[in-house]
């Protein structure tokens, strides 16, 4: 995992003029580590629908892909900053791509390269949803039209529900990751103790399909108490919140990306504290300071 930076006074007095970037946010300051992208990030800025990068877009089918069921890559236009760290995210059980699309363009303008994918059969357990993750994200940052647009060293993975549960999965397996965020996530196993990878754990306090109860919080316990870790609790949210546009989902997500996948500290006060409680959030704990 990147380990934060601490730069002087100095380099942080410095000026960069930020290429290729749209939208109202503030220039930003010079950059205090390598993969800090987009300008100094405000509450308005993490949730809006759109961040400061242009984005396209570009299918991959699933005859061209081995070990996952192809998908939609979502990536920013300009490489002016440089590099992007790369996200993949995994659909539920019986679910497609599309009912996690909206994440693809939100997350690319706000600097990544997002890879939105199907699955082999939408029947497919969380064991298997996690192996597909990371077949995608190889075949994303070593064979895909976008890859020299992408940091493969820096990857995170996503997913919902048994997506969520595989996205636990793969961060197991794969230490190497610099992020993980299961939303609602649904896996048989809860305990967690040799993952490694800094996770955002995101339940619904009215999920009937996975409980939080007896799948995000044993998820977020399991975790190491040593690890990076972080819990949000929506209110008022569903096991199928995720699939829709949702703002404290994104917000969270953006930053905890940022975080870890970036290094971008200007990020971490999205974390640490945390949201308190309110008409979205029900709950959020964390092992801050990170």
């Amino acid at each position: 995992m990147h380990k934060p930076r601490f730069l002087s006074a100095a380099v942080l007095a410095l000026a960069l003029t930020a290429g290729g970037l749209t939208g109202a946010a503030p220039a930003s300051a010079a950059a205090a580590g390598p993969y800090e992208r987009g300008p100094d990030p405000t509450n308005a800025s993490v949730e809006a629908l759109r961040g400061p990068f242009s984005t396209a877009e570009t299918s991959v089918s699933s005859l061209l892909v081995s070990g996952f069921g192809g998908g939609t890559i979502y990536y920013p236009t300009s490489t002016a900053e440089g590099t992007f760290g790369a996200v993949v995210i995994a659909p539920g059980f019986t679910a497609y791509q599309s009912s996690i699309a909206w994440l693809g363009p939100r997350l690319a303008s706000q600097g990544f390269v997002v890879f939105t994918i199907d699955t082999n059969t939408t029947l497919d357990q969380p064991d298997s949803r996690g192996r597909q993750l990371l077949a995608a994200a190889d075949y994303l940052t070593g064979s895909s039209s976008v890859r020299s647009r992408i940091d493969g060293s820096r990857v995170a993975v996503v997913g919902h529900s048994m997506g969520g549960g595989g996205t636990l999965e793969a961060a197991r397996s794969r230490p190497s990751l610099q992020a993980a965020i299961p939303l609602t996530g649904w896996n048989t196993t809860k305990t967690w103790s040799t993952l490694r990878v800094p996770t955002l754990v995101i339940g619904a306090d009215g999920d009937t399909v996975a409980p939080v109860a007896t799948h995000s919080e044993p998820f977020y316990n399991g975790l190491p108490s040593t690890l990076s870790k972080a819990y949000l609790e929506l209110n008022n949210a569903t096991h199928f919140t995720p699939n829709s546009s949702n703002t404290t989902i994104a917000k969270h997500s953006i930053a905890w990306l940022k975080r870890f996948v970036d290094d971008d500290t200007r990020y971490t006060q999205f974390l640490c504290p945390g949201p308190g409680t309110s008409l979205s959030v029900e709950e959020y704990r964390s092992t801050c300071p990170f």
